[in-house]
């Protein structure tokens, strides 16, 4: 009967309808009818529904939070919420416990990069996780082959994800810093950086040579991390205080920069988190999280980069006063998320000034946030070694 009913139909009229739905209600139409199965199922679909106009009534929260358990191991929850006119956020999914796919051992660095044409990474310096949070299928990477010889320790310093739109294929980033192992010395001596790439449509990591030395003597700063305009963005230093964007083009595998509006301080503040606004590249500073922030100290900028990859166009839209944070997450439909110093999500209106305090917490620190909308995007599987793509 329903294939009767779609040949009535025009397919322009039912992908409009299609485009309508949510992700969730979309599904149950692919056991409704072959002709809907094959539908949904096509690529041409898939990338219509990706690129389809959307409004902030399409967006969603994602939320990281990682709880502290006995013999100091780690919990790691994603949280999938919606919002209201009245500003509150509310569970679309039950929450899932992921500490099984990411790092026991500590929060600080676990990252959470996306979205990336439908698709996301949970992230941490050993495990990374590619999921699709509307359909929540997830795939576990092949970990990264490269050790350091005996006697050395490597510390990974960057991670990013993002699609290299030449090679038309996902790829993850690490950067490490080789260390000599010396007990003695509080500060070891570095001897070397490593630069590796994974190509997702070919299951494999290399490493790169020949890069410009001037750019990659830089120190990345955690949770800094972006996708943006075919790049990896980071926060990083040259040196303890010319901060900038480091980015990396996925496309030419080459490193460049770009300069922000504010001085940037690793101790005594202030910091910035990049974020994403209305598909423009935003800097937040705010305040190092000391005990007592003096008067002078005690602001959060919101910076805007109006015109991408220039310097002049950067524009300080936001400026907050007296506004006890640990550290900002994301801004979401004129509101700022943040995290407070005791791991409570909470938001801040950039409009009524008006401060929320939401019932999701965690570990200090622990919390990470991202904005994005339903994808129907799958996960590619080029290989029959690949792992499976499994389902959360």
């Amino acid at each position: 009967m329903a294939d009767g009913i779609i040949k009535k139909l025009s397919e322009d009229v039912v992908i409009f309808i299609f485009f309508r739905l949510p992700v969730k209600s979309l599904m149950r139409f692919k056991f409704v009818s072959k002709s809907f199965f094959a539908l949904i199922q096509s690529s041409t679909f898939i990338n219509l529904y990706l690129y389809s106009p959307t409004t902030s009534r399409d967006e969603y929260i994602l939320l990281k939070r990682c709880f502290i358990q006995e013999n100091n191991q780690y919990k790691t929850i994603l949280s999938f919420l919606s919002g209201d006119d009245d500003d509150y956020l509310n569970p679309i999914f039950q929450d899932l416990d992921v500490t099984h796919l990411t790092s026991t051992r500590n929060c600080d660095h676990d990252q959470l990069i996306g979205p990336c044409y439908g698709l996301m990474a949970l992230m941490d310096t050993q495990t990374t996780i590619l999921f699709n949070p509307s359909t929540r299928n997830y795939r576990p990477l092949r970990p990264s082959p490269f050790g350091c010889p005996q006697g050395f320790h490597r510390c990974i310093q960057a991670v990013g994800f993002g699609f290299d739109t030449v090679s038309n294929d996902y790829k993850v980033v690490r950067i490490s810093i080789i260390y000599k192992v010396d007990y003695d010395d509080e500060y070891p001596e570095e001897r070397d950086r490593k630069f590796e790439v994974y190509d997702l449509g070919i299951d494999y990591w290399r490493e790169l040579d020949n890069l410009s030395q001037e750019l990659t003597t830089f120190c990345v700063t955690h949770c800094s991390q972006m996708f943006y305009k075919g790049a990896c963005h980071w926060i990083a230093s040259l040196d303890i205080d010319a901060y900038i964007i480091l980015c990396f083009d996925m496309s030419s595998e080459t490193f460049r920069s770009l300069k922000i509006p504010e001085s940037c301080h690793i101790i005594n503040g202030p910091t910035c988190r990049l974020a994403l606004v209305h598909d423009t590249l935003t800097l937040i500073y705010y305040p190092y999280p000391e005990t007592e922030i003096p008067v002078e100290k005690d602001l959060i900028n919101i910076w805007f980069m109006k015109e991408y990859n220039v310097y002049e166009s950067w524009i300080r839209k936001y400026t907050i006063r007296g506004l006890l944070i640990d550290s900002p997450l994301t801004v979401w439909k004129g509101l700022l998320l943040y995290q407070s110093r005791s791991g409570c999500l909470m938001s801040y209106n950039l409009n009524s000034n008006d401060i929320r305090e939401f019932s999701f917490h965690g570990y200090p620190k622990s919390l990470r946030a991202i904005v994005y909308k339903d994808s129907l995007t799958s996960i590619p599987r080029e290989s029959e070694h690949t792992k499976q793509v499994y389902k959360f």
